[in-house]
């Protein structure tokens, strides 16, 4: 394995996105696009994140910054167990 001499891979920043930031922050120097699609997303009410529900029943994630601060990136990546074995699962029922 590579020996790793920086954590630049952990923080990605692209400020020319028609959409940067897309949540509101007060620290947009910090504001990480790493994770631009919330990986935590598919864990639904277990996520960890700021999230309410639409009255349509639709998870609203609009006001969490959870995935977008740079500090978490190693929370995150803790939590892709958790995103395996929900892919696991949805395999199996698509194999029934």
């Amino acid at each position: 394995m590579r020996e790793m001499t920086t954590q630049n891979y952990k923080f990605f920043q692209h400020k020319q996105c028609e959409f940067f930031p897309c949540h509101k922050t007060s620290d947009p120097d910090n504001f990480n696009c790493l994770f631009c699609y919330c990986p935590l997303y598919a864990l639904g009410d277990k996520c960890g994140g700021a999230f309410s529900y639409t009255e349509n029943g639709f998870k609203d994630c609009s006001k969490c910054i959870f995935p977008h601060k740079r500090q978490n990136y190693e929370r995150i990546m803790e939590r892709y167990g958790d995103i395996v074995k929900i892919a696991a699962r949805s395999s199996e029922k698509e194999a029934e």
